[in-house]
């Protein structure tokens, strides 16, 4: 008899007999799997108990094996149960090896510590690079460790950020003095900065050569230069992901430096008794303050009578709890100030603050890793220019995050939930005479889920981002992909694309060469009802990104990548500079572009980024070139921003020598083709009505106007500088050494032009030859 499905389709016996025998072969596939386990831990630093990140971890003999994150965490899965041995291999560390045996269905939680090598550079060590690059996606991404900002010419003898952050090939920096970072034709305002998880509004002082986070407290940065997956949110360009280290949890240690730029302290130790089993809880502390603004009268006369008129202070501090099985809980916070004191024309102060907590938790029994984040921060900037107005910003606000990851064999499923709420206060003058006031307030809310499936040779990595903003009534869906395909072991071809959005927009103009202030709005809700004439359905900025390269380890150790890249902004916010009307109804009949505060924009930014790298011994080469395009359209014209710079090259090197290897030698070259700039067309007088009919213009001054000539028609000379570093340390015992730097930036004293000031037809040049001496302590 014929049996009866629920549709309504007829089977007989033989096919029911089959239905039974696929689900037997079914049951015991699901019974084999069973017969697995899970290995999973953190590998530490056996000298200072940090987490050692990036690290290969393995079972010897066998295929299985993965690298550690960020937090130093690790876990392999679906390993058939049996008697293994774990080890542990990272450069500059001696292997770690753990005999243990693994059970069905068991969780084995293992910590490994590594010792430090006591044997010289000249030996091979392997890294967990190559591993990591066959294993993850990771499209547009530089990583940077303490290892890596070492490894370039420091200015003032202190490695930065904001140093090694030019040479990344897609970064722009537009300037020493007040300069700017843009990424692969992305504005600062629409590149996303965190720091343990906070939103950062201000990652850079206004010198433009120091970043305001002290190099020692960083364990790694992840700088994406488009293309990055739907983790990240809320800004259409790049992203820069910070994490600090947690101090030292064996013992107190300590740095002091000193150079004519700045000094700092740092301090870092165990909290309590950490000899327990129970668990281990570190502190550390960093105060750093700039006196450049006093010592360049001195040591630079050559750089003007008001020398180099820029101080500021950055202080961190952070603890952080861990629990035997190595749940952690760090809090932490930091003051950052800026001054620049222009004593004839203006004055700028800006004040950051923030505090935050995160989290990681490893349940004993779950295969998932929980991470967490709840932070507050607050940037405030004012300007006080010659005629007393003054221009004032503040952004404030909370973020938090909760994400859950899985992994799943070499697979891996990551989902979270993300909330924020910011505050905005702006203010500022017109050139006429009329002030513009804002206070906003707005919340967003997002959720995302990330999937990594490695099929043979082939990597993917879908993702999707749901956005919610409040303040726009809006919605946001973002797909995102991102691929790899292992062609050879030496040899990936990879891609990346999605889509993005943004609701801050900056209270500058992208037109402006310099801008030390720095204003941050809510999308404005006044924008035109059309642009180009289509109607304005939401106010976000919008962005799809499209990447495409290979990576290639060529021999004698020896990287390359290449890659190629496209990002359409199909709509940007932008201050209106050729706003002449108020926006009200007696000018009802007039042209958006000629009464809105601000107008829209469409923009491309296309290009190729080249990489050659060698790290081998004591020897370090990093060769970049970029070639790009970016254009923008206002509805009237099309135009290249002031940061369009079309060639962009840097070469550094590093070179470590001497008997017991305390000299190294460092190097690099910029070369860049000239910004676009507006040429002067004339000069006319003009009037300022500031009392209305009541202005007497036959008595009253006039002023004198520029007549600009077509927006960004003329391009610069070429950029170019050498900065070049001598070190030497003197090791005292194991744990006291001291390290004299020589360097000089801009060593053949190019003269290479920042701007032009049209009013006092005066030349302003970026910094010129700058020697320093520093020294710096550890202990």
């Amino acid at each position: 008899m014929p049996l009866i499905d629920i549709v309504g389709n007829e089977f007989d016996m033989k096919d029911l007999k089959k239905i039974i025998l696929l689900l037997c072969f079914i049951i015991a596939g699901l019974q084999l799997f069973a017969q697995t386990g899970t290995i999973r831990g953190f590998v530490y630093d056996k000298t200072t108990d940090e987490p050692v990140i990036f690290t290969n971890v393995y079972l010897k003999g066998t295929n299985y094996g993965t690298s550690t994150d960020v937090n130093g965490f690790y876990s392999i899965s679906k390993v058939p149960v049996g008697n293994y041995t774990l080890m542990s291999t990272s450069i500059g560390y001696d292997t770690a090896s753990v005999e243990l045996a693994l059970k069905k269905n068991k969780i084995l939680n293992q910590k490994l510590y590594l010792s430090e090598k006591t044997i010289s550079l000249d030996v091979v060590n392997i890294s967990a690079d190559k591993q990591e690059a066959k294993t993850e996606v990771k499209v547009s991404v530089t990583k940077i460790t303490l290892r890596e900002l070492k490894q370039i010419p420091t200015i003032g003898g202190e490695a930065d950020l904001a140093q090694y952050m030019q040479i990344i090939p897609g970064v722009i920096f537009t300037g020493d003095q007040g300069g700017q970072l843009y990424i692969r034709g992305g504005s600062p305002i629409q590149n996303k900065v965190i720091l343990d998880g906070m939103v950062i509004y201000n990652p850079f002082h206004s010198i433009g050569l120091f970043s305001v986070f002290d190099s020692d407290i960083i364990r790694n940065v992840d700088v994406y230069t488009g293309g990055f997956n739907a983790e990240y949110g809320g800004r259409i360009s790049g992203i820069m992901d910070i994490t600090t280290r947690d101090g030292n949890r064996n013992k107190f240690a300590g740095k002091f430096s000193a150079n004519p730029f700045m000094s700092k302290a740092l301090f870092e130790g165990p909290l309590g008794n950490n000899k327990n089993k129970s668990g281990s809880n570190a502190f550390i502390l960093s105060a750093r303050t700039s006196y450049l603004e006093q010592s360049s009268k001195i040591l630079y006369p050559h750089v003007g009578e008001n020398g180099l008129p820029y101080n500021f202070l950055d202080l961190y501090a952070k603890t952080s709890f861990r629990g035997a099985s190595g749940n952690k809980l760090n809090l932490f916070g930091f003051n950052h100030r800026d001054n620049v004191n222009f004593s004839s024309s203006s004055n700028l102060n800006w004040n950051a603050t923030g505090v935050g907590t995160n989290f990681v938790i490893v349940p004993a029994t779950s295969m998932v890793l929980i991470q967490g984040y709840f932070a507050y921060s607050n940037f405030r900037n004012s300007l006080i220019e010659s005629d007393s107005r003054p221009r004032y910003s503040e952004i404030g606000g909370f973020n938090s995050t909760l994400a859950f990851t899985y992994f799943i064999g070499q697979d891996e499923l990551k989902y979270g939930i993300e909330m924020l709420g910011f505050e905005t206060d702006f203010e500022y003058w017109t050139p006429v005479g009329q002030q513009v006031k804002q206070n906003d307030f707005t919340s967003e809310l997002a959720t995302y889920l990330k999937y990594k499936k490695i099929i043979n040779k082939i990597l993917v990595e879908p993702s999707f981002r749901i956005h919610y903003y409040s303040s726009q009534g809006t919605v946001s869906l973002e797909p995102r992909f991102g691929s790899k395909y292992n062609v050879t072991d030496n040899f990936r071809i990879k891609f990346a694309g999605g889509f993005y959005s943004q609701n801050l927009v900056s209270a500058t103009s992208d037109r402006d060469v310099v801008n030390l202030f720095s204003g941050y709005l809510s999308g404005p809700s006044d924008l035109p009802e059309s642009f180009d004439g289509k109607l304005i359905l939401h106010n976000l900025q919008k962005a799809r990104h499209l990447i495409a390269g290979f990576e290639l380890n060529l021999p004698k150790n020896f990287d390359l990548n290449i890659e190629g890249y496209y990002k359409y902004f199909p709509q940007l916010t932008n201050i209106n500079r050729n706003k002449l009307f108020a926006d009200d109804d007696s000018n009802a009949d007039k042209e958006d572009y000629l009464k809105k505060d601000f107008i829209i924009e469409t923009a491309k930014a296309y290009g190729t980024d080249f990489l050659i790298k060698y790290d081998y011994k004591r020897l370090y080469l990093w060769v970049g070139y970029s070639i790009a395009y970016v254009t923008r359209y206002d509805g009237l014209i099309t135009y290249p921003p002031h940061f369009d710079r079309r060639h962009n090259s840097n070469f550094v090197g590093s070179y470590t020598f001497g008997k017991d290897l305390n000299w190294e030698f460092g190097a690099r070259w910029n070369l860049g083709s000239g910004f676009p700039f507006t040429k002067t067309a004339g000069f006319y007088p003009s009037f300022n009505f500031y009392n209305g009919i009541n202005t007497d213009y036959t008595t009253a001054n006039e002023n004198v106007e520029v007549l600009y000539g077509t927006l960004n028609n003329g391009r610069l000379p070429y950029y170019h500088r050498l900065d070049c570093s001598l070190k030497r340390k003197f090791q005292f015992s194991n744990d006291a050494t001291l390290e004299a730097v020589v360097s000089v930036t801009n060593l053949y004293n190019r003269s290479n032009i920042f701007f032009f000031d049209r009013l006092k037809y005066e030349r302003v040049d970026q910094l010129p030859i700058l020697p320093t001496i520093g020294l710096s302590m550890k202990f």
